[in-house]
């Protein structure tokens, strides 16, 4: 019964206010830019909630086509339809399968929570790009919401790198107004905890998003405090960085058991079923072949995004190869139109 987008467009205004308030943002004078700055409609219903700061003088200012950036911003709306369309939508039904299941085996939980995890970046950041690519189209320029979140090795990497605008807007407005790191520890642990307890609440009025957001505030509590009692300097190891990234992967993906569960019982079952070492049934159909295709096209750039800290690497990349990256997307997209569709999961947001 909720109005469609209104946690985005809420804290968007909220924003406004609070930086208003702050002599951060000079008042906007004009109604119709105002209420263009709070119903811009690509980012209106899924984010990323954008600053008045950045968002109001690109609204104002005039505008001109501009070739590289119409080009760039097709990227964009092409690489976003594959998360989306082929990836996203590709393993939903798998997923579905695995959360309707009465007594799933070890093994059905963990491909599920892996292709979970799949599902909802290629959901979210395919909707983020396809967002910044339509605006790109229009000659506005909106904030990037993911940067290879997956890639993270501790919790504290992974918020400056998933839903960068919700979790720098909880910091910015939240953690650091109820006194951030500034009073000492114990108050620096009930400040994390309390921001991610909110976090998890604006996902929605359920228990289940209040645990998810009480085990994010513990993660991010336990790596501070870890942090803290490390020595300085430790040995350089290749391996090192990797396997950090594979075991907080592999946390971050029982977080989304959290997330995905609708009830304590299916927590508690599943979580047994997780380490039930006896428990090795597989039932479960494959992915799509879009999902596939869409995966091995994807991951390779996310790859070169991440080690270049660059998220439109492909365009300094030779004509030829550019274009070959393009031509696989198109079949990959072309792959993945016989997927059921799937309604956006933030949406409900």
């Amino acid at each position: 019964m909720l109005p469609v987008g209104i946690s985005f467009y809420t804290f968007q205004t909220m924003s406004y206010a609070v930086d208003l308030y702050r002599d951060k943002v000079d008042a906007c004078d004009d109604f119709v830019d105002f209420g263009l700055y709070v119903a811009y409609f690509p980012q209106l219903v899924t984010g990323p909630i954008e600053r008045a700061s950045r968002l109001l003088p690109a609204l104002r200012k005039a505008r001109t086509f501009d070739i590289d950036q119409f080009s760039r911003g097709i990227g964009l709306i092409l690489s976003g339809l594959v998360k989306k369309v082929d990836v996203a939508d590709g393993v939903a039904a798998l997923v579905s399968d695995v959360f309707s299941h009465e007594h799933p085996s070890g093994v059905e939980v963990a491909v599920g929570l892996v292709c979970f995890a799949v599902q909802i970046y290629g959901d979210f950041s395919g909707y983020s790009d396809i967002v910044r690519g339509v605006s790109k189209l229009l000659g506005i320029e909106l904030m990037t919401n993911f940067r290879q979140p997956y890639f993270s090795p501790n919790p504290s990497e992974f918020w400056r790198r998933w839903h960068i605008s919700l979790s720098s807007w909880l910091r910015d407005y939240l953690y650091i107004p109820l006194g951030g790191n500034r009073n000492g520890p114990r108050n620096t642990y009930r400040n994390l905890m309390l921001t991610m307890l909110l976090g998890g609440l604006w996902h929605g009025a359920a228990w289940n998003f209040v645990l998810w957001g009480a085990f994010q505030g513990g993660l991010l509590g336990i790596h501070r405090w870890l942090v803290g009692a490390a020595p300085e300097s430790r040995p350089n190891n290749r391996w090192a960085s990797p396997l950090k990234m594979l075991l907080f992967f592999a946390v971050t993906c029982y977080g989304w058991l959290l997330f995905r569960a609708r009830s304590f019982e299916q927590i508690a079952s599943m979580t047994s079923a997780l380490f039930d070492t006896t428990s090795l049934a597989f039932r479960l159909g494959t992915p799509r072949l879009g999902a596939v295709v869409g995966i091995l096209t994807l991951v390779p750039l996310e790859i070169a995004q991440f080690r270049s800290d660059e998220a439109a690497v492909y365009w300094r990349w030779p004509t030829f190869a550019r274009g070959a990256f393009f031509a696989a997307l198109i079949v990959a997209l072309l792959l993945g139109l016989d997927n059921a569709p799937e309604t956006f999961i933030y949406f409900q947001f």
